[in-house]
């Protein structure tokens, strides 16, 4: 399990996830360790469209959004990324907890780092919690981060 080689950190580009991926990144640096951040593009239910738009304005959105994250993932590395660190990212489509557990695996993954939201009662009901079914899912360990709690104004 240590030295740690490969970490996976997800991201939904939230506030937690950013402390999440900001945590992988210190202990990438800290371990020489490569550090793959991972983005999901939720599948979107196919509605109609007006003016036949239908299947290829949802594949025309989807790749916008692909397109979007691959660029904010990049920059992110670029700026927020110790230099030292070998950092690169995957933006995949589906289910977000089924895909980070899969490429875990075939990367070969030592560390699954992965912030929680802190969602309780009908939120976490509604939307599930993805960090929760990769701890239940990973063959790897996974590293649960919480982010800090926002400064109490005065």
């Amino acid at each position: 399990m240590l030295p740690f080689r490969k970490i996976i950190a997800p991201t939904d580009f939230s506030g937690p996830s950013r402390f999440g991926v900001s945590a992988a990144a210190e202990l990438a640096e800290a371990y020489s360790a490569e550090l793959i951040l991972i983005y999901t593009v939720p599948r979107m239910p196919l509605v109609p469209a007006p003016h036949g738009a239908g299947a290829a304005g949802q594949v025309a959105l989807e790749q916008d959004i692909r397109e979007s994250a691959q660029n904010a993932l990049n920059d992110w590395i670029e700026k927020e990324i110790p230099a030292k660190v070998a950092a690169r990212y995957r933006v995949l489509s589906g289910d977000p907890a089924g895909q980070i557990v899969q490429v875990a695996e075939e990367e070969g993954a030592d560390l699954i780092v992965i912030a929680t939201h802190g969602e309780t009662g009908w939120r976490r009901f509604v939307s599930g919690s993805v960090a929760e079914k990769v701890v239940r899912l990973a063959d790897c360990p996974v590293l649960t981060v919480h982010s800090p709690p926002p400064p109490e104004e005065e």
